[in-house]
């Protein structure tokens, strides 16, 4: 028994050949956190020019493994993910992280990347909130210029555990950036925690990004069930929900999900690290795709997860049963649900049927 409740079984499909590398695939990486993004290496390289030690579980045992979705499984992540965030102190080190997270994207099969972040985390060391979303968004469009990296929008998250006030101003400068290409801010988001902070007082903060055209982002349906899926779908009126995968435990809810066209972010990787479900198996993959959710599978942290967005869609394959036409299904939707240019959507499509069609 999962900490989400049962699942239905996995249904095995078929012809799931595994002949054609999912790294090859074309896709959209549409969760995917700034610090969370970091290569292991940097981060330990980041603590030894700072000077600061890093929990023996980014040093040594790696990757963490969490044993629980309460309280305590949530404090160690957080932890963890403090103490890396901590690593990150100025300008360099920024666009360090988001260039490296293009590229292993790239060579991934990303096409496009929403990377999130929360500028607060990072402004004392840069001169405040602003300056620390241009250098994102400078370095976002620098690298996207480059062969082989996925090309780079941002999503502006605020964090729940601070107050709503806080996420206004945020909203604010991300509709200030808003735009349609890398390099841009594309979508409003409201991460951390889901447990804590009321929800409904998010909303004017989502309402002003919305109405500079970007794309309603928030996480639910994680840490909690289905009740918080809908009091989301309320007050963010999102385009997509960051995880959302809780949302199967009431046929209402989901429903109102895949009515609204919805995209649910899978993380089937963090999910069972932090105990959401104890097994991949366990993961609702199918259950969602047989509602007619559109899923789009995000690695979420890799730094502190251990798995990138290729294990992702390996997961699909070889625990979901997904065939390669599924997959590339999903490939699919992960870039309808994106907010990538036009030109990117239409080679993405073509190159998907080439992969399609080859011998693997």
């Amino acid at each position: 028994m999962s900490a989400a409740g049962p699942t239905a079984p996995v249904e095995a499909s078929t012809g799931a050949a595994a002949s054609r590398s999912v790294s090859a695939l074309p896709k959209a990486h549409l969760h995917l956190h700034f610090t969370g993004s970091m290569r292991v290496e940097t981060v330990r390289e980041l603590a030894q020019q700072y000077g600061l030690r890093l929990p023996v579980t980014l040093r040594e045992d790696y990757p963490p493994r969490f044993e629980a979705a309460d309280e305590r499984g949530w404090f160690r992540f957080q932890r963890l993910y403090d103490a890396a965030r901590a690593c990150v102190r100025g300008e360099a080190d920024m666009r360090r992280i988001v260039r490296e997270a293009a590229l292993d994207d790239g060579a991934e099969g990303s096409r496009w990347l929403e990377i999130q972040v929360d500028p607060t985390s990072y402004a004392p060391f840069v001169g405040g909130i602003t300056p620390a979303v241009e250098i994102v968004l400078d370095e976002a469009a620098a690298v996207s210029r480059e062969p082989g990296a996925a090309q780079v929008g941002v999503v502006v998250a605020a964090s729940r555990m601070r107050h709503p006030l806080e996420a206004r101003t945020l909203a604010r400068l991300a509709a200030r950036y808003a735009g349609e290409g890398p390099g841009t801010v594309v979508g409003f988001g409201l991460s951390n925690d889901e447990r804590r902070g009321d929800t409904a007082e998010f909303a004017a903060a989502f309402g002003i990004a919305r109405r500079a055209g970007l794309a309603s982002v928030p996480h639910a349906g994680e840490l909690l069930g289905p009740e918080a899926v809908a009091a989301t779908l309320e007050a963010a009126v999102p385009d997509r929900l960051g995880h959302g995968v809780r949302s199967v435990e009431d046929p209402r809810v989901l429903e109102r999900v895949v009515g609204a066209g919805v995209a649910l972010e899978v993380c089937p990787g963090s999910n069972v690290s932090l105990g959401v479900y104890d097994e991949p198996g366990d993961v609702p993959l199918r259950r969602l795709l047989s509602a007619g959710a559109t899923v789009a599978l995000g690695a979420d942290d890799p730094l502190i997860f251990g798995s990138r967005l290729a294990a992702q869609y390996e997961t699909a394959r070889t625990v979901h049963g997904l065939g390669d036409a599924e997959l590339a299904d999903l490939a699919r939707a992960s870039l309808v649900a994106s907010r990538a240019p036009a030109e990117v959507l239409a080679t993405a499509a073509r190159d998907i049927d080439a992969w399609l069609a080859s011998d693997g």
